[in-house]
Formats: structure tokens, C-alpha cells, sequence
């Protein structure tokens, strides 16, 4: 049996020689032999994209990529995928959920920080920016270094602690029941909770850029406060005394980059400043 290729290519030897009106372009697609028009478009937009490979040995540069808008999705991190699939396997960045759930594909588009999962491509302009979130390690193209930061998501010991000895929730070590809380104690943690650690609000802070080594940053002390504001756990004291440090928390100067860049619309600052309030109200 022939194969598809040479079916077709025996058909196209037999029909009469016409010119035609549209160039066929072949390619493969999932193993199958696909047949496509190539056709011009006018709806076109350049993205300008950062580049960097450290085994190369080439400094950074801005890469332009043309994308047809008319075939791709309408958030950015289509044209990223398309780009990557259909001009250049190299490009690199992280991306997973496409949903704005994992925060992977946290970047700066047109210069502000934003998922690109969440950020519609502006079809008004006929170019568009991308690069690595600012003033992070770059590992490689779009894919910051976030090892710092998780180090100091780790250092607040974002877990549930209690030391209640009741001996009605315990036996043998194991707990019995469930810590409850009431409506309104879980309402407290709205804001806070939906928090999926992207850091564009951290990388868009001034305080942390020059402070990165000794300041937490604005997503890390939310996520500190969501466990004071939590009524279950018992180690409010010990975290507050923790965080009261002239670099750990003080370095927050309210300049609110924070909140105005983050993609699920939470407050970071808001948190920061009830930690200082819950400080002050305590010495």
C-alpha cells in the first residue's frame, strides 16, 4: 500500500497543471499528513521577548517573534506557546495550569508583572515586551531564580501549629476532631488564603530589590499573617516576635506596588500593615 504522501503526490501528477491561486504548505502534525493554505494577514503583532541561555556564552538580547493574531489564542501565554511550537523551540519559561491557579507563568508584560495566563494580548498596539520577573537571578529566558524566596516562605513555617494539650482532642497523639473555627474567624482569612505564591508582587517591590538578602517581601509576609489571623493557631506570639525586625518586616515603606500588581486582586500591603499593628499593639 502506498503511503498518504505518495497517494497524494500521484494525484497531483495527474491533475492538469493549473496555477494556483494560494501556495500549499505540508507539514505533520501528530503523525498525520496535513494540507494548509498559506495566506497573508493583516491582524500581525511582534513580540519582543528576552533571551538568555547561560551555556551559550552570548549576552542577553530582545528576540522579535511575529504572530498572526487571527490564529492564536487571545491571552499571552498563547502566543508564547505558539511561538515556542511554531518558531522557536528554545524559547523558555514556566507554565502549567493556564488557569491562573499555579502562578507559573508569572512575567513582565509591557511593564508590569502579571500572569501570562491571565494577561490579554493588547491588540492596539503592534508590539508587545517580555521579560523574566525584574531584578531576580534569570536560570534562563523567562525563568526567574525563585530559590531565595522559597527559602524565606520556608523560614515563617507556613503550617498549622497548635500545642493544645486538651486532652479531648487528643489520644494517643493523634487528634480526634477537627480544630474548628467559626464563620466569622474563617472569614478572616479571605484575601489572604487565594494567595498562589507568583511573587509578582514581591519582584515589583522596590524595598525587596535592594533588601532581598534580609527583607521577606510583601508575598511571604501575607502569607505570614494568614497563620496570626488564623484561630487555630496557637503560636501567634512566637510568629509576631519572629517577624519584628528592623529588615525582616520594616523594610515595607507602603509604596503599594504590591497590591497594584497582583494578578488575583489581594492586598499584601493590607496584611503587612495589620502585622505591624498586631506588634505595636503587643509591646
Amino acid at each position: 500500500m502506498r503511503s498518504i504522501a505518495t497517494r497524494i503526490s500521484l494525484r497531483a501528477a495527474r491533475a492538469p497543471v493549473m496555477a494556483p491561486a494560494v501556495t500549499d504548505v505540508r507539514f505533520f502534525s501528530g503523525g498525520d499528513l496535513k494540507l494548509e493554505e498559506q495566506k497573508s494577514s493583516t491582524n500581525m503583532k511582534t513580540f519582543k521577548i528576552y533571551r538568555w541561555d547561560p551555556d551559550s556564552g552570548n549576552k542577553p538580547s530582545m528576540d522579535s517573534y511575529p504572530v498572526d493574531l487571527d490564529e492564536c489564542g487571545p491571552m499571552v501565554l498563547d502566543a508564547l506557546l505558539k511561538i515556542k511550537n511554531e518558531q522557536d523551540p528554545t524559547l523558555t519559561f514556566r507554565r502549567s495550569c493556564r488557569e491562573g491557579i499555579c502562578g507559573s507563568c508569572a512575567m513582565n508584560i509591557d511593564g508590569g508583572n502579571t500572569l501570562a495566563c491571565l494577561a490579554y494580548i493588547d491588540k492596539d498596539s503592534p508590539a508587545s515586551t517580555i521579560y523574566p520577573l525584574p531584578h531576580m537571578y534569570v536560570i534562563k529566558d523567562l525563568v526567574p531564580d525563585l530559590n531565595n524566596i522559597y527559602d524565606q516562605y520556608r523560614s515563617i513555617e507556613p503550617w498549622l501549629q497548635n500545642d493544645n494539650t486538651d486532652p479531648a482532642l487528643k489520644s494517643g497523639g493523634d487528634f480526634k476532631k477537627e480544630w474548628l473555627q467559626t464563620k466569622e474567624d474563617r472569614k478572616k482569612l479571605d484575601g489572604m488564603y487565594e494567595c498562589i505564591l507568583c511573587f509578582c508582587c514581591t519582584t515589583s517591590c522596590p524595598s525587596y530589590w535592594w533588601n532581598a538578602d534580609t527583607y521577606l517581601g510583601p508575598a511571604v509576609l501575607m502569607q505570614a499573617y494568614r497563620w496570626i489571623a488564623d484561630s487555630r493557631d496557637s503560636k501567634t506570639k512566637e510568629r509576631l516576635e519572629d517577624l519584628d525586625d528592623a529588615f525582616k518586616l520594616y523594610r515595607c515603606h507602603t509604596i503599594m506596588n504590591c497590591s497594584k500588581t497582583c494578578p488575583k486582586h489581594l492586598n499584601p500591603g493590607k496584611a503587612i500593615a495589620q502585622i505591624k499593628k498586631q506588634i505595636t499593639a503587643s509591646h
